[in-house]
């Protein structure tokens, strides 16, 4: 058996794992693919490989800058706002990879470092970030436990579609192929969270320093973009920068998880069978890496949230050999097949918000 031949079926995907039944008892499985990968070395830091993507998104900004300033009042401003969409997902990526504790030695640098990327540089809240991803690490995929399936502008539960009214459900019914163009917003969405998040009465560890990081980013970027172009190019350029942001952070996660098994929030499951059958990987090797930040190893990166990015492909072999080993589905495939997978899964779930008697044949009843 092969990752090939893995690759599921653009019919139904759906399923849900309401026991343990349909999982083979592995209660080793973990410990033994986790020993080989502690001997292999794989779970070392990486200083070599996060200082050169440091130095390389460094030189990436300035280009952008440079080129801001060159061009003074010019539409051709939006190639370098496309440029700052794409350079802020990347650091969005490195504030990621520091949250899981996989580029600095400690704990707390790393929380440093996650937070000054995050805040400072990509405008997001580390701290509502980390509480929602980490919530989504324990349970993904499971109802009412992972934020990540829970309804927000897209459905993706059956029984949270059917309860879509007005404009949301004229969303839900074309929600699979709306999901893409929605993206775009996403960027703005996420910096509206961050400062919901920040203000709101809850407590929140290191709310000030959150706040000044956001304040302190938005000033710089905002204050020359409107300062030395005009009014509605500003506007414009703001609004290149934050579709491909968002376009670009929602289709590096999007094939991770959607359109893979759902689990039962009372199902009982061991963590290797857990994190295996609810993550998808996408093919494409070093290009694929760097463009998704890693994120293309998904089944890897929830068995081994700390492992840095380059260790990954490594891990994928002992993780594929257990998987053969235990008759464990690995699901891998492309990254078009993937956006495939996932447009077709949120069509069939945005069904659920159709009118029942939008039905032909009860339609054909109602109408003799």
């Amino acid at each position: 058996m092969t990752s090939a031949t893995l690759e599921p079926r653009l019919g139904p995907v759906r399923q849900t794992y309401a026991g343990t039944a349909e999982f083979p008892p592995m209660a080793r499985a973990y410990t033994e693919v986790s020993q080989v990968v502690r001997e292999s070395g794989l779970l070392r830091r990486t200083p070599w490989f996060y200082g050169a993507v440091g130095v390389a998104l460094a030189l990436g900004f300035g280009g952008a800058i440079t080129g801001f300033v060159l061009l003074g009042d010019s539409w051709f401003q939006l190639l370098i706002a496309a440029a700052l969409g794409i350079l802020f997902t990347q650091v969005a990526f490195l504030s990621h990879e520091a949250a899981h504790r996989q580029i600095l030695a400690s704990g707390p640098a790393n929380d440093r470092l996650a937070r000054l990327l995050g805040n400072g540089i990509v405008g997001m809240s580390y701290s509502w970030w980390a509480t929602k991803h980490t919530r989504h690490h324990a349970n993904p995929n499971r109802v009412d436990k992972d934020p990540d399936i829970q309804i927000d502008t897209i459905s993706f539960l059956e029984t949270d579609a059917a309860k879509a009214r007005g404009i949301q459900r004229w969303i839900t019914q074309r929600q699979g192929w709306l999901f893409f163009p929605l993206l775009a917003f996403e960027g703005l969405n996420l910096h509206v969270l961050a400062i919901r998040h920040l203000l709101s009465p809850a407590p929140v560890k290191g709310r000030w320093t959150e706040l000044g990081l956001l304040a302190a980013r938005f000033a710089v970027i905002w204050t020359p973009v409107f300062l030395f172009l005009p009014l509605g190019m500003a506007f414009a350029f703001l609004g290149v920068q934050l579709a491909v942001f968002g376009v670009y952070m929602g289709a590096s996660f999007a094939p991770n998880h959607k359109g893979m098994p759902i689990i039962a929030k009372d199902a009982r499951l061991d963590f290797f069978s857990k994190q295996v059958h609810t993550s998808r990987n996408i093919r494409g090797g070093w290009w694929a890496t760097w463009l998704m930040g890693g994120l293309n190893y998904q089944i890897e990166h929830h068995l081994f949230p700390n492992m840095p990015r380059p260790h990954l492909s490594r891990a994928r072999e002992i993780v594929i050999d257990q998987c053969e080993a235990l008759r464990v589905p690995y699901t891998e495939t492309s990254l078009v097949r993937s956006y495939a997978i996932v447009i077709a899964y949120l069509n069939r779930v945005g069904l659920a918000a159709r009118d029942p008697f939008d039905c032909p044949i009860v339609g054909q009843y109602r109408t003799a």
